[in-house]
């Protein structure tokens, strides 16, 4: 059975113009924004992002819904997410397996989490939550760490049971993966042989920093050759799967993210091929 990948590109500032002032379509098959930089009462984002959805089908992205927080998700949060999707209506609605707030703390960055029968528990009550609040399946993003805390299961054994328990999807960061790796020791094939696959629905590729002991996730430059690799190994067991290159930073003009979307295609052909 033929299987047909749809190819993204996150948009930033840099390339609003881009998207809205061209008389000919950008060879993109999705967009994706941070949901938080829309969740707002009108105004100008919200304007540009339904123009642009016009164009191309959108997906949203969040940093803080904050699914690992003991203390439950934020009503308020989740009333202007909703609002949101309901307005766009988007391709993806996803987050981070992570926390950044408990009670009146925000630590604006994405925390890891124990993968513990206990955080698995909380984690699994929010995404419930999270899902019945905005009437539509999320799905969960794998998250780069430079800590670990003991557990009683791996990441993907967690988030194989975050699945299975709820009913989400996964976007799967190959980045996040290789980066992760890199910095606790643990093998990234392994990793993709774990989790679920049937549950991944999108797919980000980014490339990363070397700090002083540690790979960062940085988005702030090209995808690498490591993370290519990972990829390509990924992408011929996925089934019809939404893949996007992601830059946050140093962002370079469109033409060289849409070179890079093209190698993206290049390699998931290379794997229906073998796959077929």
């Amino acid at each position: 059975m033929p299987r047909e990948h749809r190819f993204g590109l996150g948009l930033r500032r840099p390339h609003y113009g881009d998207f809205l002032d061209r008389d000919e379509p950008i060879a993109v098959d999705f967009v994706e924004v941070i949901s938080e930089n829309y969740m707002v009462d009108g105004g100008r984002p919200l304007d540009i992002l339904r123009r642009v959805r016009e164009r191309h089908p959108v997906a949203l992205h969040g940093v803080s819904m904050s699914l690992g927080s003991s203390d439950g998700l934020r009503a308020d949060y989740l009333h202007r997410l909703r609002a949101l999707v309901d307005a766009v209506d988007p391709l993806f609605v996803s987050d981070h397996l992570s926390w950044s707030r408990i009670e009146g703390f925000n630590s604006h960055d994405l925390l890891p989490l124990p993968y513990t029968r206990e955080a698995l528990d909380i984690v699994c009550a929010n995404v419930d939550r999270a899902q019945s609040s905005l009437g539509r399946t999320i799905l969960v993003e794998n998250p780069s760490s430079y800590i670990a805390f003991h557990g009683d299961m791996t990441e993907w054994e967690f988030l194989a049971a975050v699945c299975q328990r709820t009913g989400c999807g996964l976007l799967l960061d190959v980045n996040n993966i290789f980066v992760s790796a890199s910095n606790h020791g643990f093998d990234p094939f392994a990793y993709l042989a774990g989790v679920p696959l049937r549950s991944v629905r999108q797919v980000h590729l980014a490339g990363h920093s070397q700090g002083r002991e540690l790979l960062i996730d940085t988005h702030d430059r090209p995808v690498p050759d490591s993370v290519w690799a990972l990829y390509e190994h990924l992408v011929a067991r996925l089934g019809p799967t939404a893949i996007m290159i992601e830059r946050d930073d140093e962002i370079p003009p469109l033409p060289e993210l849409l070179a890079e979307l093209d190698i993206a295609r290049r390699i998931a052909a290379r794997g229906t091929k073998q796959a077929a």
